[in-house]
């Protein structure tokens, strides 16, 4: 997954915040406008205070203090499980598939009289969750073209093949910057279906945001669902892990120094498979472990600006997880009733890589939603 460099310390030894840093300049858009001078200050102070209290607060969690942050989205070298409890459901690339995933031949997925040409687009973007890369959609895009959709899988900056610094990443704009530039490039008559894994929820909303009038449908798969004004660390630090099995997997990174906000987020490579893929094939865990790579820390506290306008004139799709241990059902659950959605899907037995563990399942759903008509005007 590329060079990890991690820290087990805790940054602030006597529990106090560390002391303020100076920002480096953020292609944000909360950065952007005129004024500068001491708003600007003022706003990245602000910031600044509210990463560096956040990580203090979240490395004490680690050790029992408070709530942590719950991460699964990424990778390190790791140590041993001693200590840390039983483990988690798992199974391998060796049990029956079930009934709940069957093999099938992709035409048998799509209704007989449906024609992919004649619905209101035929275009699926596939957008990867934090960590990971459009390499996990290998699966997905199979299916889907096999099924004559256009498919495009995203590796969003510093992610996948994408050789950007995962620490150098400063902002939800900047991450998600391949995805908006994908979208602006789109002709005006054309729309596409957004999906989202995981934190590439938050980065589908954000370009939902951006361009309402291009996308026609979204679908969160077991992914950050977020209302106005939320961050992903806000949505993460609802959940607490019965087990404390994710608050010891997660180590931050601070490649700009311990008095300075951490960059990135890296997980237990040893709690891999216990948390992200416990009901997923062998061969698509090794596929993982030498894929992914760090989930930039920037990002995921950054607060969404949603409106009606834009974002909420977008239908909605999303997609639970039931065996997922990282984003667990209750979670997903509480998003959709804060912010329903028009429709749930269930995926049963699929943990938090649905695209590995239930392949079949997933584009049967993927089908289903694409295939639903568009709402008529009143």
């Amino acid at each position: 997954m590329g060079s990890l460099v991690s820290c087990l310390s805790d940054p602030c030894p006597s529990g106090s915040p560390p002391p303020q840093a100076k920002r480096r300049s953020s292609t944000s858009s909360r950065g952007r406008g005129g004024g500068g001078g001491r708003e600007s200050a003022k706003a990245s102070m602000a910031i600044d205070e509210e990463a560096l209290a956040a990580a203090a607060a979240l490395v004490l969690g680690q050790r029992g203090a408070v709530a942590s942050f719950e991460r699964s989205a990424s990778v390190r070298y790791a140590a041993k499980r001693q200590g840390q409890g039983p483990p988690l459901p798992r199974s391998c690339s060796t049990r029956p598939r079930s009934l709940a995933d069957p093999e099938l031949q992709p035409q048998q997925l799509l209704a007989k009289d449906l024609n992919t040409k004649d619905l209101e687009t035929n275009i699926i973007v596939l957008v990867h969750g934090g960590g990971f890369g459009a390499w996990c959609w290998y699966k997905t895009i199979s299916l889907l073209e096999d099924s004559g959709f256009k498919v495009n899988a995203i590796d969003l900056t510093g992610s996948g093949i994408h050789s950007y610094d995962t620490n150098k990443i400063s902002s939800l704009s900047e991450y998600a910057e391949p995805l908006t530039s994908y979208l602006k490039g789109l002709g005006d008559a054309e729309k596409v279906i957004l999906v989202g894994h995981d934190f590439g929820g938050a980065c589908i909303s954000y370009a939902m945001e951006m361009f309402p009038s291009k996308v026609a449908k979204a679908v969160f798969i077991c992914a950050a669902m977020l209302t106005n004004g939320h961050s992903a660390l806000d949505m993460f630090q609802q959940q607490m892990d019965a087990n404390g099995a994710l608050q010891k997997a997660q180590e931050f990174v601070y490649s700009n120094g311990k008095d300075r906000p951490p960059t990135a987020i890296n997980i237990d490579r040893a709690l891999l498979r216990d948390l992200l893929f416990n009901q997923s094939p062998s061969k698509d865990v090794s596929l993982a472990s030498v894929s992914m790579r760090p989930i930039p820390f920037a990002p995921v506290l950054e607060k969404l600006q949603l409106t009606a306008e834009n974002y909420g004139s977008v239908r909605r799709f999303y997609v639970e997880t039931t065996e997922d241990n990282a984003i667990p059902l209750p979670l997903q659950q509480s998003m959709c009733g804060t912010n329903p959605p028009e429709k749930v899907l269930r995926l049963k037995g699929a943990d938090h890589a649905p695209f590995f563990s239930k392949p079949q399942a997933l584009h049967k759903t993927l089908v289903e939603i694409a295939a639903l008509p568009p709402v008529q005007a009143s």
